[in-house]
């Protein structure tokens, strides 16, 4: 399935049903009354988060959403029908913001979230309601209002525990597929992964959490080189980040210049991007540790966090093999139940 994180469309919420203008006809009843009727109220838009839903693809092919007219008043007193609501389904994380104003109508973040984005005009008023003791047959009536029309931009921001990120053939397809039950595209070629993907990492019985995979990035990202660049924003939720590095790099085991330089570049555009994602919690991951000779791999590890100076978890892992992957999701399930997620976690 096409995996599309924007669209822009239009929602026009209905008009208003006039009011009747009508006066009682009936056999041996002389001088009837006014008995014109009111309008209807209009149907209005509204958007409702579903769980079920991860793309905003549907919204690339219909682009006009309307809500219904209300129907107008009738004569013997009889009110227009209402139109009925549009309730439009969007996927948990979506933004709707005013395409016009760029203003945030609302975010909706919880299942079954519902927001009102166009509201339905107002009821006409028909000439029944003008009779008074100085005005027995008024001809006056209302015509219902129009409804609200919105040219609206909506932005998917994935909703996940945890995001991957790092350069390209780092290993983060890989290290998806060996803790969840998702199947991202892995190769030996840069920007295997096209767009994100999302996997349910389970623990134990009633313990788990959702990890989020995006497309590597590449120096340059926040000048918009690559890929990944417009994916990052999917990262911006989570609440925690998972650095994949291949701990490989230029072949060397006692050379560390080449991860170092890896991770620096990393860190650098996640800065130009974002302050806010910069700054989030970030593991440290170490990957391919079974393509270094076993007597080395700890004198390495060592090196690079002396080299850093990191101060937060680090994991050395083999997401092919397996190894070191379960004690990372153990600790990571330890770290989420500890923390609470706060509004801080969505920008």
């Amino acid at each position: 399935m096409k995996f599309v994180d924007e669209a822009i469309i239009k929602v026009e919420a209905g008009n208003g049903g006039n009011g009747c203008v009508g006066f009682r006809r009936e056999k041996y009843i002389p001088f009837g009354g006014p008995d014109g009727g009111d309008g209807g109220d209009a149907g209005s838009v509204y958007f409702q988060a579903n769980d079920s839903l991860n793309t905003l693809v549907d919204f690339r092919y219909s682009r006009l959403y309307r809500a219904e007219n209300g129907e107008k008043g009738m004569g013997k007193n009889c009110k227009g029908k209402n139109g009925k609501d549009l309730i439009i389904q969007v996927p948990v994380g979506t933004i709707v913001k005013d395409a016009d104003t760029d203003e945030i109508i609302g975010d909706l973040t919880r299942d079954q979230q519902t927001l009102l984005v166009a509201k339905g005009g107002v009821h006409g008023i028909g000439n029944a309601r003008f009779k008074s003791s100085i005005n027995r047959a008024p001809r006056q009536f209302t015509p219902g209002k129009p409804g609200e029309k919105r040219k609206l931009q909506l932005e998917l921001k994935v909703l996940a525990d945890v995001g991957l990120l790092g350069l390209p053939n780092a290993g983060k397809s890989t290290f998806i597929r060996s803790v969840s039950a998702a199947r991202p595209k892995v190769a030996d070629y840069p920007f295997t992964t096209l767009y994100p993907n999302l996997g349910v990492v389970r623990v134990a019985d009633y313990k788990s959490f959702v990890i989020a995979d995006i497309p590597g990035l590449i120096e340059g990202a926040a000048e918009g080189a690559g890929l990944g660049i417009q994916f990052l924003k999917h990262l911006s939720r989570t609440r925690l980040l998972l650095h994949i590095v291949d701990i490989v790099g230029n072949g060397d085991p006692e050379d560390t210049s080449q991860i170092i330089t890896d991770i620096r570049k990393i860190e650098a555009e996640l800065s130009k991007y974002s302050d806010f994602l910069a700054n989030k919690q970030r593991w440290l991951i170490l990957n391919k540790i079974d393509l270094i000779p076993a007597e080395q791999q700890q004198t390495l590890i060592q090196a690079i966090v002396k080299q850093l100076n990191w101060q937060a978890p680090v994991f050395a892992i083999s997401g092919l093999a397996h190894t070191g992957t379960q004690q990372a999701c153990f600790a990571i399930m330890e770290y989420l139940e500890q923390t609470t997620a706060t509004p801080d976690h969505l920008p």
